[in-house]
């Protein structure tokens, strides 16, 4: 039942309804809104799907035949050990986007508009992020499809592959609760996308995706062994049943799947409750 709080002026205001129903309700009406307003603009979704693309064709083209996995320098073997690190690399770069969408709506001031409506709190953050989840779905669906017509396969099963797929989404559903967070912390959207890939770029590059994390500086080595995005993409490496597998003595090389699956976890529970709390006291 929705109550009403008195007012200095004699006027009520109401009050928003809490329990976990009414939260995942307006949720999904603020995702529904988000999915909307993409589908409108259908270039965001097109210029989406071009950059990872561009990024497997030029690795697996261009590096494919000087890149040596164990001892082959095959070209093919390559492909299979870059596309776990290119899905991983993709929905996480989703970050910039949702950070972006963000800082937009702050910057127009729909944010405060929102908050002043009967709503759960973090509705606004959660129905963007769940947004951003489905258009990272649809992205990860055109890129395996093209990583298979330049030589990916699967080599464990459906099943398996699909929960390879489920850990890359969960990722990238983590992370976009970073880009929540710069989103609300910067003025215009033009700092969101920057804030959010600056970061990024030694997350991705620090790991074990375009090369063996064995084959790193000694003291890079740690570093990339226990990076949450690391730990993603062995995962998806052992579930695909692709080449790079490589052993290591660190938990997360070990225990991949369980190590994605925390650190995930992990990112979600800190992000969000940070992004939250911004979220109440940001102002356009």
């Amino acid at each position: 039942m929705t109550t009403v709080l008195g007012s200095a002026d004699g006027l009520t205001a109401p009050r928003p309804r809490g329990g976990i129903a009414q939260s995942v309700n307006d949720s999904l009406v603020i995702a529904r809104r988000n999915l909307i307003r993409m589908s409108r603009i259908p270039e965001m979704i097109i210029f989406g799907l071009i950059q990872p693309i561009m990024f497997v064709v030029l690795f697996s083209y261009v590096f494919g035949g000087s890149m040596q996995i164990g001892a082959s320098t095959s070209p093919t073997v390559y492909r299979e050990f870059l596309m776990a690190g290119i899905f991983a690399q993709t929905v996480t770069f989703a970050t910039a986007g949702a950070g972006a969408g963000i800082a937009d709506d702050m910057h127009k001031g729909l944010i405060d508009r929102f908050r002043s409506l009967p709503m759960a709190r973090g509705a606004v953050l959660t129905g963007r992020t769940l947004a951003d989840l489905v258009q990272t779905t649809l992205t990860l669906v055109v890129l395996a499809i093209v990583a298979l017509l330049v030589g990916w396969r699967i080599h464990e099963g459906v099943p398996k592959a699909l929960g390879a797929f489920a850990l890359l989404l969960l990722l990238g559903y983590a992370f976009s609760w970073i880009g929540a967070l710069i989103g609300l912390s910067v003025r215009t959207p033009e700092a969101a996308t920057s804030g959010g890939l600056i970061w990024l770029f030694p997350v991705t590059f620090i790991s074990n995706a375009f090369v063996d994390s064995g084959k790193l500086p000694s003291w890079l080595q740690p570093v990339a062994e226990w990076n949450p995005f690391s730990a993603t993409v062995q995962a998806c490496r052992e579930l695909f049943g692709n080449p790079g597998v490589s052993p290591s003595d660190a938990w997360p090389m070990q225990h991949p799947v369980w190590a994605s699956l925390l650190w995930s976890i992990l990112i979600i529970a800190v992000f969000r409750t940070l992004s939250v709390r911004k979220y109440r006291s940001a102002t356009a």
